[in-house]
């Protein structure tokens, strides 16, 4: 028996493994940096350990051992697919909950899984070799990290001309996230969909499907919302999909939970396979609403050593689920990353959240972007789209930008609605409509005038106006939330039959309300003088906090318009820094390493005459 679980991860997915110990009975042991010595996962837990990182497979051992634990959950990212880790663990007489090492090695890798696959019969991307002639490519290709997933180390790249610098890039951000440069080319196709389907195996030799997924809704090869079961399928290109997963999996004797993703091209129908994900996935909460099944109960069960409690035949899929990523980034300003502290943080109520953020936490630069997960099901997708929707305008975060906004609009939007209706690449071609600022700018407006204004007396203001309809009745609620209702009369061209009701916060500088999901910040008149002076057009400012990892030129040097003068990244994105013009570079204001703040001045270039 299993009674005590490490996991070697932080945030919500810590908190998500400690949920169902805790409904086991089993004792929690969590990890933490310096970092996250307050975070949630921390204190979720039974028993916390201080390590350096979350990568030091020793510290890791070494917390498990002085915590008396007997099993490691990893999670996923970080170690959760290091053989050698997986190995120390079994090695050490714990109990690794994740499928062995030797599957690791076989499938947690995109060349090694790739011929695997064409051993087992199943159909593959065409593919190129680093030894071939660039020219004879048939372009777009994309290049991508043979280790690790998450849409790290992934470039596509649409010409010959374009390969070395994608081909860089690519091995730069896979070694950073996964400590492996080894990358593979291969065949793009414009119009996929991105499908997955969540396995399931023991040690007694069965092996399961928990259905398909949809993952196609992504930017820059990072999934943003995903759903099960994947709609828009004929039955017999579902039930292919189905067996080829089972097929190749049971081949390699997997045990555990994985994942199997292809690439379907809407244009001929035919499905690929691309990799197989030897852990638990970031979507995993939509199968389980899906197929009825808690995938981390049934891990523990299976690293315990018992048999899957059903087969196949006894797998009983209902309700259609959809999971929305909530990250700190800016969706509407080419998704940069965010970073700050979280103000005010009110999740809804009428979803399943995965989350560790709440209000006040810092959120720092140092990790992955997500903040959490909105998980909502329903009878039919349409149902769940709706749930989806209502959902997310009832998530509100202050403090810092996050996607939520973008998220509702975008599950709001006629695209998605329509069943299968967004590819792999529809975000990087299409841009989402920003919401409408009007109601957030009148109660924004209402609430600095009360703020600055007498509240009682024979000078407070009672809303009424000569020649005009009366303002607008301000509530305000216990929660922090506000409504503005249109007074009878009014014709504000943003009123409703309803009152819209916004999370708000009056500081200092002016008024910061979250509307839709959205966050508006609307700053007081004099606001400017608090802020730096707009930079000149030859002046490159940090577009996001994080840090410096290439400085390709000194001051003095010559460049043309278009050249890479640095690459910034930040929760492993990179973002290269281009010279605006030709000209000269007479500032370089940061180093390869250094930390810089959002706005900071790295270069300055100046334009050569005429």
């Amino acid at each position: 028996m299993i009674t005590t679980v490490l996991v070697a991860n932080r945030g919500e997915i810590a908190r998500r493994v400690f949920r169902t110990c805790r409904d086991l009975g089993i004792r929690t042991v969590a990890v933490h940096t310096d970092v996250d010595a307050d975070a949630l996962h921390v204190r979720d837990a039974d028993v916390a350990v201080h390590v350096t990182s979350y990568l030091d497979a020793d510290a890791v051992l070494a917390a498990a051992k002085e915590a008396g634990a007997d099993a490691i959950h990893p999670g996923y990212g970080f170690l959760s697919e290091n053989a050698a880790f997986a190995r120390a663990v079994t090695g050490a007489g714990l109990a690794w909950i994740g499928p062995t090492p030797e599957v690791i090695e076989q499938m947690g890798r995109k060349d090694a899984a790739r011929d695997l696959a064409l051993a087992a019969g199943v159909p593959v991307v065409p593919s190129y070799r680093l030894d071939e002639d660039p020219a004879s490519f048939v372009y777009p290709v994309l290049v991508k990290a043979a280790a690790g997933g998450g849409g790290k180390g992934m470039r596509v790249v649409r010409s010959a001309a374009e390969l070395p610098e994608g081909i860089a890039s690519a091995k730069r951000e896979a070694a950073t996230a996964f400590g492996d440069d080894t990358i593979l080319i291969e065949k793009y196709v414009e119009r996929g969909r991105h499908i997955e389907v969540q396995v399931l195996g023991d040690t007694h030799g069965h092996v399961v499907h928990l259905g398909t997924r949809e993952c196609s809704v992504q930017r820059r090869h990072q999934k943003v919302i995903e759903e099960a079961p994947a709609p828009a399928l004929e039955d017999d290109l579902r039930e292919r999909i189905h067996a080829s997963a089972v097929a190749l999996s049971a081949s390699v004797g997997y045990v555990n939970a994985g994942t199997i993703e292809y690439l379907l091209d809407a244009a001929t129908g035919d499905f690929y396979f691309l990799e197989m994900n030897t852990r638990l996935q970031v979507e995993h909460p939509v199968s389980e609403l899906h197929a009825g099944v808690d995938l981390v109960l049934a891990q523990i069960a299976v690293a315990a050593g018992d048999p899957l409690p059903f087969d196949q035949a006894g797998l009983q899929f209902a309700d259609h689920a959809i999971e929305a990523r909530i990250y700190a980034e800016d969706a509407f300003g080419g998704f940069l990353p965010q970073a700050g502290t979280a103000t005010v943080v009110s999740w809804p109520a009428r979803a399943r959240v995965d989350h560790a953020l709440e209000s006040g936490q810092v959120v720092s630069t140092s990790y992955d972007p997500m903040l959490g997960k909105v998980i909502v099901s329903g009878p039919d997708r349409e149902s769940a789209r709706r749930a989806l929707v209502a959902a997310l305008d009832d998530t509100a975060i202050l403090g810092l930008t996050t996607n939520t906004g973008f998220l509702r609009q975008l599950a709001a939007s006629a695209e998605f609605t329509e069943p299968g209706g967004i590819d792999t690449a529809w975000l990087d071609r299409n841009a989402v409509p920003t919401p409408d600022p009007a109601p957030a700018r009148a109660i924004a407006a209402r609430l600095w005038l009360d703020a600055h204004s007498e509240q009682t007396g024979p000078f407070a203001g009672d809303g009424f106006r000569m020649g005009a309809a009366p303002a607008p009745v301000l509530v305000e609620f216990a929660d922090g939330s506000v409504t503005l209702t249109p007074a009878r009369g009014s014709h504000a061209k943003w009123s409703s039959e309803q009152p819209v009701r916004m999370t708000s916060r009056v500081t200092a500088h002016g008024v910061e309300l979250a509307h839709h999901g959205q966050r508006h910040v609307f700053l007081r008149p004099d606001a400017s003088t608090d802020h730096a002076a707009v930079a000149g057009d030859g002046t490159l400012l940090a577009p996001m906090p994080g840090t410096v990892l290439d400085v390709r030129v000194a001051e003095g040097d010559a460049v043309t318009a278009g050249q890479v003068v640095g690459v910034v990244e930040a929760m492993k994105m990179e973002l290269a820094l281009k010279a605006p013009y030709d000209g000269v570079v007479t500032t370089v204001g940061a180093a390869a390493g250094q930390q810089v703040a959002l706005g900071a001045v790295l270069f300055v270039i100046e334009e050569n005459d005429g």
